[in-house]
């Protein structure tokens, strides 16, 4: 009894339902993975210990499009389409002043405490304003060498979305 009603569930008679229904998830699974949330596996070491590398999730493709992200947000940030991107942290946003001394986070002049970096960091970086319409952003494994490391200033149209978890 069992075994029959598995293989009706995984190899039902096509009919005219069965088709439609086939067509139904396939359309659903289309417009979910690729306009609301889209795969992604993480690459690179740039964001540990809050996210490693070969974790799989998933980028909210929606989440910034009625506001913008805001410092301490974890971003997606487009490369070269939608096919490539990073995934970085929003230390600053347009108008803030952003700075490192000594390893230490500044922005507008106020160093900021940030539970989510782990390890030492000695990245020293000259002050500099973050412009209209642009984030900075920088990843969470400042143990890496400044020159290492990619970040910075990026435009709001370049945020693709943010990881569901």
């Amino acid at each position: 009894m069992i075994v029959d009603w598995l293989k009706r569930f995984f190899f039902p008679t096509p009919s005219r339902w069965f088709f439609l229904r086939l067509g139904c998830v396939a359309l659903a699974a289309y417009i979910f993975f690729g306009h609301v949330c889209r795969p992604m596996r993480i690459s690179g070491l740039s964001m540990l210990p809050t996210y490693h590398t070969g974790q799989v999730n998933l980028c909210n493709l929606w989440k910034y499009r009625f506001s913008p992200p805001q410092a301490g947000d974890v971003v997606m940030v487009r490369l070269t389409g939608d096919s490539v991107m990073y995934l970085k942290r929003v230390v600053a946003v347009g108008g803030q002043t952003v700075e490192f001394r000594k390893g230490v986070l500044w922005v507008d002049g106020h160093p900021v405490e940030e539970d989510y970096v782990k390890g030492p960091c000695d990245w020293e970086l000259a002050p500099r304003k973050v412009r209209l319409g642009n984030v900075y952003v920088v990843g969470d494994n400042r143990s890496v060498d400044i020159e290492k490391h990619d970040f910075g200033q990026t435009s709001l149209n370049n945020i693709a979305g943010g990881p569901v978890w």
